[in-house]
């Protein structure tokens, strides 16, 4: 018989912190309630529930402001990465989203190599706009010079 729970924690193919989900009721007595991982739904847990979302609704707004201060601080950031060059200027090896972040971290800019969306790595001579993924709805625009060493 399917039971109604409120998820305390993150559960992985099942739901995330505050999310109410019907489980067996097996799977409930037996993993989720003794593992403090799940409360049955009832109306105290429901106004915890409520608490939960305004609480998670609050840092999701601070985190978004956070990312667009961040985002207008990026706008002006650019960073030169030289690189040795042969015949035609062709790059030995080409410029990777590690080399962009180690660039600037020179620069006192902490990007992680991960947010910065480089679809594949630079291979010639020239300026590029790279985006950088600050949250699903933030992306600001660096400026990146790939120079003749």
């Amino acid at each position: 018989m399917p039971m109604e729970v409120l998820l305390m924690t993150d559960v992985p193919d099942l739901g995330s912190e505050g999310d109410v989900a019907t489980v067996a009721d097996g799977y409930a007595r037996n993993y989720l309630l003794p593992q403090k991982k799940a409360a049955p739904v009832t109306e105290a847990t429901r106004r915890r529930l409520g608490k939960m979302r305004a609480l998670r609704e609050e840092e999701r707004q601070a985190a978004l402001q956070a990312a667009r201060q961040r985002a207008d601080k990026l706008k002006n950031v650019s960073c030169t990465i030289p690189v040795k060059v042969g015949e035609g200027e062709k790059l030995y090896g080409s410029v990777t989203a590690a080399d962009i972040a180690d660039a600037l971290a020179k620069q006192n800019v902490d990007i992680d190599k991960d947010s910065l969306m480089l679809d594949q790595p630079i291979k010639e001579l020239g300026v590029f706009d790279i985006k950088v993924a600050l949250l699903p709805e933030v992306e600001a625009a660096i400026k990146v010079w790939v120079v003749e060493e």
